[in-house]
């Protein structure tokens, strides 16, 4: 059984649109709407069984929080592993017109969040604190110096990147910890709610409103950042959230690097761009 004969059968002679499409990821998960009598439902084809464990882990430790996808059933076709959930909606911050509303709302789940007081988020003896930061940012641009000339990366910045500070990490609490635009979807009466959750553990909060807050501004606008800020009830530190984004940034090109196996690495000035951006933000700060 292929992920599409999964969501047919699941459709029960409904309609089936998938909505994942171009170039992915080895083992990336696909995603199809279906148009079932109850209306429509997402089912979200896992690329591995460790992702739908997880996922559905956090969403048990955090039952009731609100702004979670509800999950009407979950299972598994051999190998395929699958869950269905009730549609969250169409668009996301990401696909809107600039929503300062909508982006207040954003905050507010991830406020929701981080004040939450499971500890049944990870089976980490401690969570991602500091330490673990201040090493996986090291770490994070040893790796991306593999890949500097496949992407393109000019040695000068490739030093630069390595010479900033690691970002202040306040003590872990449950997080997303890939709290992105279009993670957020936003439904026809405007809830929002933020999907993907098989990356959730233990983190300080300032990853989750660091990233919610840099693309927010990059790809819908300043009134969407500072919306996020508004919801959130706290704002970042400019300096801080340079140096969260030179972080952020670089495990993003990592990942855009080791996902695509061969060849230059098109398509990513705007990510360098938002690198070089960061670390003369976090450099400047220090002067």
């Amino acid at each position: 059984m292929t992920p599409h004969d999964l969501a047919e059968r699941l459709a029960r002679g409904g309609s089936v649109q998938e909505l994942t499409g171009g170039e992915r990821p080895i083992n990336a998960n696909r995603l199809f709407r279906i148009w079932v009598e109850e209306g429509s439902r997402i089912v979200k084809v896992y690329g591995t069984p460790a992702r739908e464990r997880r996922e559905r882990h956090a969403l048990d430790a955090l039952a009731g929080l609100t702004g979670l996808p509800t999950l009407v059933d979950s299972g598994a076709e051999g190998d395929i592993h699958w869950a269905l959930f009730e549609d969250a909606g169409q668009w996301s911050l990401a696909t809107l017109p600039e929503n300062p509303a909508l982006a207040r709302r954003a905050g507010a789940i991830l406020a929701g969040l981080h004040n939450s007081e499971t500890e049944l988020m990870t089976n980490m003896t401690r969570g991602i604190d500091q330490e673990w930061i201040s090493v996986d940012f090291i770490s994070t641009f040893k790796r991306l110096a593999r890949y500097r000339g496949r992407i393109g990366l000019s040695s000068e910045l490739m030093e630069a990147a390595r010479g900033v500070r690691p970002p202040f990490a306040s003590p872990p609490r449950s997080a997303h910890t890939n709290a992105t635009p279009d993670n957020f979807l936003v439904d026809d009466d405007g809830q929002v709610t933020l999907i993907n959750w098989e990356w959730a553990t233990l983190a300080p909060p300032e990853w989750d409103l660091s990233k919610a807050i840099w693309l927010a501004g990059l790809e819908s606008g300043p009134a969407s950042a500072a919306g996020i800020e508004e919801g959130y009830g706290k704002e970042i530190d400019q300096a801080q959230l340079d140096r969260w984004t030179v972080y952020h940034s670089g495990m993003m090109l990592v990942a855009e690097a080791e996902n695509r196996i061969s060849g230059r690495l098109a398509g990513l000035d705007h990510l360098i761009g938002e690198l070089q951006r960061a670390v003369a933000g976090a450099t400047s700060a220090l002067s």
